[in-house]
């Protein structure tokens, strides 16, 4: 599956479940590693969760691949790796303290 069709059913997960203040990221001039960066936030702890399995079930259910899922403990902020695109799931506090999105911008 390409990075662009993978993208549009994350994104549509992600609003499904109501996530807000989505950001796509390119990270191609960065990193080999994978092409695109997703940075959403939930209002709590069990919304996070939530998004993440509809991430991964709608991913799934599309013939994409799912390697891994972090930080399903805490609920804080996870991370879904999808191969291409990484998806962070993140509670606004941790969002704003870690500013994963000028970190990459900056770099890109």
């Amino acid at each position: 599956m390409n990075s662009e069709k993978l993208i549009t059913i994350i994104i549509d997960a992600l609003e499904e479940i109501k996530a807000h203040d989505i950001d796509v990221i390119n990270v191609t001039k960065i990193t080999s590693m994978f092409e695109h960066i997703i940075i959403a936030s939930a209002d709590s702890t069990r919304q996070t969760k939530s998004l993440a399995n509809n991430v991964q079930e709608k991913v799934k259910a599309a013939g994409g691949n799912v390697f891994s899922v972090e930080g399903e403990q805490s609920g804080d902020w996870l991370l879904v790796d999808l191969g291409d695109v990484i998806v962070h799931i993140m509670l606004p506090a941790v969002r704003e303290y870690y500013n994963l999105q000028a970190l990459w911008r900056e770099r890109n």
